[in-house]
């Protein structure tokens, strides 16, 4: 029988004990480092020559020249073509849903004018050049380039360049595809942390960007941890989490495959349930020790649910609330009767999905709202990608003569107060300039 941690609010050590089973701390990864600020070097020192290098060393390829390493608008189009019609249907439904609900989320300019003439406002601009970093070794992963690509696309930004590596030089027709779709710019089938440096500096055939965006393994976040201040990044994530609040109203099946869910992406995933009713809690684990014997990635999930898996029972909803508020976890379910009741008492979470029928996967996929989500607690101060984070805010300022001469005044004060003599000057010339 699985082992799953089992956690009750009313007990003395109940913080303590969420604590211990929420933290994820990565190994120590000095070596990792090391590797990556090697290979971040010879990028910069020796652009496309390391780059192919990199690749065929890593990637099981032969190729000699970057020619080999871009796949063009032609091919792309060509992979959305020839993809079966249901993928085809299903790839221009989830980028449509994305696009919709990204174009919602665009920030425009604005300013006002004060009594003396005084104009203050804001000036939203996109970036130039974003990169995309998408996956392609043990899997692939359409739903990123969707998820990544369209926010920019609808910000603006003129140029997006995907990276994606292919093992062997095998490509994968949904992420061609897919890029097609969401309007990539140019595709360089390279990855890695070498894909990252090559983003962040340029090669001889790979322009730099100015952001850098999707996920990696753990030296292509390595990487993008040390570019960042030289580029902008999207965030550094850790493993995937779900939390799922039950009020022991939603099928037992059904909350048992949403743990799953994550729970199969990697060891590190955490599945968390938190529910106040200790009989339907053992309805659960009967269903995933039913169901789990059926999971072709069996072996992940168990270890998953072994490790990092947690069973909460609280005495109400009410403390569940204030627990997933805590944990503030990347995907929360309010698998509830009366979710729009509850929601308000959320402050933390990446997403919420709200009611029985409201799976998480819906999010990863086609719902609409970006799938890229803090993690690791971080949604206590941070956001889901959306097309806001591929705009700049300027701000703008428009003194008048009048103006000029209230503000100089205030300012200069301020100034000497700091002892900043020039900044007093500058401002009391304008002061004087208007008697």
């Amino acid at each position: 029988m699985l082992d799953i941690k089992r956690l009750n609010t009313q007990s003395a050590d109940f913080k303590a004990e969420l604590k211990a089973a929420t933290a994820y701390e990565a190994d120590d990864n000095s070596q990792v480092v090391a590797t990556v600020h090697s290979i971040i070097e010879q990028i910069k020192a020796r652009g496309d020559d390391a780059l192919i290098e990199y690749t065929n060393q890593f990637d099981g390829m032969s190729v000699n020249s970057m020619v080999d390493l871009e796949l063009l608008p032609g091919q792309l189009k060509a992979a959305y073509d020839a993809l079966p019609n249901d993928q085809r249907e299903a790839l221009d439904l989830s980028a449509n849903r994305v696009r919709a609900y990204a174009e919602k989320q665009k920030m425009s300019s604005w300013q006002y004018e004060e009594a003396d003439g005084t104009v203050l406002g804001q000036q939203v601009t996109p970036l130039d050049r974003v990169g995309l970093y998408v996956p392609g070794g043990k899997a692939a992963y359409p739903s990123s380039v969707l998820m990544n690509a369209i926010p920019a696309h609808v910000a603006g930004v003129e140029e997006l360049i995907m990276v994606v590596p292919t093992p062997s030089g095998e490509t994968n027709a949904l992420v061609m595809a897919a890029a097609h779709v969401a309007g990539v710019t140019r595709v360089f089938t390279v990855g890695g942390a070498q894909a990252v440096a090559a983003l962040a500096y340029g090669t001889q055939t790979v322009p730099p960007v100015d952001k850098i965006v999707g996920p990696g393994n753990i030296y292509v976040a390595t990487a993008k941890g040390i570019v960042f201040g030289d580029v902008g990044i999207d965030m550094i994530a850790g493993p995937s989490e779900i939390l799922v609040i039950c009020d022991g109203s939603t099928d037992p099946d059904w909350i048992a495959m949403d743990l799953f869910s994550q729970a199969e992406h990697d060891e590190l995933a955490q599945s968390v349930l938190i529910c106040p009713d200790a009989d339907y809690i053992e309805k659960v684990l009967a269903s995933i020790e039913r169901q789990l014997p059926t999971m072709s990635r069996q072996e992940i999930i168990a270890k998953s649910l072994a490790d990092r898996g947690v069973i909460i029972q609280t005495k109400d909803l009410g403390e569940a609330m204030d627990v997933a508020n805590w944990v503030a976890p990347e995907h929360l379910e309010l698998s509830i009767k009366d979710p729009e009741a509850w929601v308000g008492k959320i402050k933390h979470a990446g997403a919420i999905f709200m009611g029985a029928y409201t799976a998480e996967v819906l999010g990863d996929y086609c719902a609409g709202p970006n799938h890229v989500l803090p993690t690791a607690r971080t949604a206590r101060f941070s956001s889901p990608l959306g097309v806001y984070d591929f705009q700049k805010r300027t701000s703008i300022i428009h003194c008048s003569a009048a103006g000029a001469k209230t503000l100089g005044k205030t300012a200069s004060v301020m100034a000497h107060g700091e002892g900043l003599t020039a900044h007093a000057g500058s401002a009391e010339y304008r002061v004087k300039a208007n008697g």
